[in-house]
């Protein structure tokens, strides 16, 4: 018995087949095709969207456009491979018409058209939102290195530079010393010639005079970093010790999986940025309000707090506090409605707040509101050993000592995490005591079940105290509570999309350079995950009949 035998390579066919035969009607070849071909170009920003009048006709945007995507999404990215592929792949045949553009002319479109390559990306979430694939309820934020095209030879900082300039200077120092030991010898027995001491001290010298460069260049830009093939990036600390990188945002969808919103950043860390993307997922759903779920390294309270007054809930990880976080907000007095309660405008939810009323859209969540009144008299209280006690208890310890004896005490952690206030500041308390000082009067703000210190009665009150006492305010205070289920909900959500983009299509580094490009070219991962991703949840043909319909 023989083996199972193909075709003769030289029989010839009278009926061949064609392209949209050999392409299968579940091959996700044709939801890119149906995707590209819904685009409007030039709204998108993409260049030569209309053909010159005059001149060498250009290939078509579009093309190139399914081109790049049908790469990124078989994990093809370099612009030399994805020519090869147009030669010899039977589904790109299908895509670019049998066309061949040059590496240089692929290359050339993602680095001209990397600001439009995000509208791209934004174009196919807004497609997802309209067939209902996001919950638009729950985001997970979080942030991830990628490996910019920059070594770590090619970073330098101040202290690098005075290294290498330090250790130039004694090389200088050896070689000349070598070449006045040379002048002295005999020619045959000197260790170096005199010419090559001297090429080696001008190669000395002239690197010398780069580093010195570059170390001007740092205290005239005032950066802390200078990389010289991508200066946009920034040495980062990643899993793999530290490496030149860019720091990406991203923020997904609880049920979906699906990328929402994304934001390329050069920052080693990821505070500031809480606010930003939430901001921007909101404006991209259409919602008033959504819940965004982070890690501690997002755990800043100016960024928690201008979450809270735009409508975004925020569970994130405490880096500090223990079981909730507590917002001062400055009271102010007004008449809230019933409507402004159900208002989800940020105007309105920021009157509610100020005002010491829980808006709607916060009720049943991880957070409450109560108001303060300063109106419970108590003290601080120092003792024998250098210590001094606070109102709720708590030790606080000497951290300066002025002239004449005075001292002053603290415990940041401690106010921090304290419910009732004992200062109209936002920041932890400062006492200072006199000399002879025992007892500091204090009244309170709040109304708490923990006893507090109780003001000898043989004390009198000094008479900036009597003033106070006088002008008494109220405060806010905002309890958001530690939420460990959600963490742990968030860690399922965020990591996913990474690994996938990373490891399933080779993108944990890029190929781009500078904050825009990169932006672009992850645009492109994005998509390719979330085009992988629909497919799967809803199927071709359907995402197909919504992009063709």
């Amino acid at each position: 018995m023989g083996y199972i035998s193909g075709e003769d390579r030289s029989q010839q066919h009278l009926f061949p087949s064609t392209l949209e035969e050999l392409i299968d009607e579940n091959n996700p070849v044709r939801v890119i095709d149906a995707f590209i071909d819904h685009l409007n170009l030039s709204e998108l920003g993409i260049t030569h969207a209309h053909p010159a009048a005059t001149g060498r006709p250009p290939y078509d945007p579009k093309a190139l456009l399914k081109l790049y995507v049908y790469g990124y999404f078989n994990r093809i990215r370099s612009s030399r491979k994805l020519m090869t592929e147009c030669g010899r792949n039977i589904e790109l045949f299908y895509l670019l018409n049998r066309l061949t553009p040059d590496f240089r002319t692929i290359a050339d479109f993602r680095k001209d058209n990397a600001k439009a390559l995000k509208h791209v990306f934004k174009a196919f979430v807004k497609i997802c939102l309209d067939l209902k694939l996001y919950e638009r309820e729950l985001i997970a934020i979080d942030g991830s290195k990628f490996r910019a095209v920059n070594g770590r030879k090619k970073m330098y900082n101040e202290e690098i530079l005075k290294k290498k300039l330090l250790r130039i200077e004694e090389n200088i120092t050896n070689y000349l010393n070598a070449l006045d030991q040379a002048d002295q010898d005999d020619p045959g027995t000197a260790k170096y010639a005199s010419g090559e001491i001297k090429e080696k001290l001008a190669e000395l010298k002239k690197r010398q005079e780069l580093y010195e460069t570059y170390l001007q260049e740092l205290k005239e830009s005032e950066e802390t970093q200078l990389l010289t093939t991508d200066p946009e990036a920034r040495m980062m600390r990643t899993k793999d010790g530290y490496a030149c990188c860019y720091n990406v945002q991203t923020a997904v969808d609880q049920t979906s999986h699906l990328i929402a919103e994304y934001e390329v950043t050069n920052s080693c860390n990821d505070y500031n940025y809480l606010t930003k993307v939430a901001q921007n997922t909101k404006e991209t759903f259409g919602v008033e309000t959504i819940h965004a779920a982070a890690d501690k390294g997002y755990d800043d309270k100016e960024e928690i707090r201008q979450c809270v007054m735009n409508g975004i809930i925020p569970h994130v990880g405490l880096k500090t506090d223990k079981d909730e976080r507590l917002l001062v907000l400055e009271h102010e007095e007004a008449t809230i409605s019933e409507d402004d309660r159900n208002s989800t405008k940020p105007e309105d939810i920021q009157r509610c707040l100020k005002a010491g009323v829980l808006p709607q859209c916060y009720e049943n969540t991880i957070m409450e509101i109560e108001v303060q009144e300063q109106d419970q008299l108590s003290c601080f209280i120092r003792h024998e050993n250098d210590t001094v006690t606070c109102p709720m208890g708590c030790v606080l310890t000497r951290v300066r000592t002025h002239r004449g004896g005075n001292a002053r005490y603290q415990n940041r952690h401690a106010c921090r995490v304290c419910t009732n206030r004992c200062t109209s500041g936002k920041n932890y308390k400062v006492v200072q005591f006199g000399p002879d000082s025992k007892y500091i009067p204090v009244l309170m703000y709040g109304s708490s079940h923990h006893p507090l210190q109780v003001y000898p009665v043989s004390e009198t009150p000094y008479n900036a105290f009597k003033l106070l006492k006088r002008n008494t305010k109220k405060k806010v205070i905002l309890h958001i509570r530690d939420d460990i289920p959600m963490q742990k909900l968030r860690l399922c959500l965020s990591e996913h999309p990474f690994g996938t983009v990373k490891w399933y299509h080779g993108a944990h580094y890029l190929l781009c350079k500078g904050i825009e490009k990169t932006t672009g070219e992850l645009g492109l991962s994005f998509l390719a995950y979330n085009l992988r991703r629909a497919i799967n949840m809803v199927g071709t043909k359907r995402l197909v009949a919504a992009l063709r319909g």
